[in-house]
């Protein structure tokens, strides 16, 4: 049975599913952390023409704290976001950004050129731009003699 778009957008699978995931290697600045704490990453994704664009806010972390793995068919974004202050938690009034390990995966609703996607990061906003792959493309090829 096919999923349907906003299934494959969002990530949700039955638990049938679950042993076909793609397992996604964690970076070496994760090894230590415990994955059941990780906050997910809030995303936009959407398509023009020509590409597939996921945007995500990554305010406060560092490029070497964050990890994009990419296929045809999915983007898995994670990362680590430190607090650079110690302040006891008894002073805060308010407590709501959120610090440690994140991780976002989308699956994608389309297959997508993977050798030519692009990652920038411009005042917080990471937009990954993911050009897709034209099935219906097609060519004359001419036969050269030897």
């Amino acid at each position: 049975m096919k999923k349907s778009f906003f299934k494959r957008l969002t990530g949700s699978r039955t638990e049938d599913e679950d042993d076909k995931i793609l397992e996604i290697e964690k970076p070496n600045f994760l090894d230590d952390e415990d994955s059941d704490s990780e906050g997910e990453l809030t995303v936009d994704v959407y398509e023009t023409p020509s590409h597939i664009i996921v945007k995500t806010l990554i305010a406060g972390v560092k490029k070497e704290d964050m990890d994009i793995a990419l296929s045809r068919d999915m983007v898995a974004i994670r990362g680590k976001r430190e607090e650079e202050q110690n302040i006891d938690e008894g002073n805060y009034f308010h407590r709501e950004l959120y610090w440690g390990t994140f991780s976002r995966t989308i699956l994608l609703p389309q297959e997508v050129d993977i050798e030519r996607a692009e990652a920038v990061e411009n005042q917080g906003m990471l937009t990954i731009r993911l050009p897709k792959i034209d099935k219906g493309r097609q060519t004359k090829l001419k036969v050269k003699s030897l």
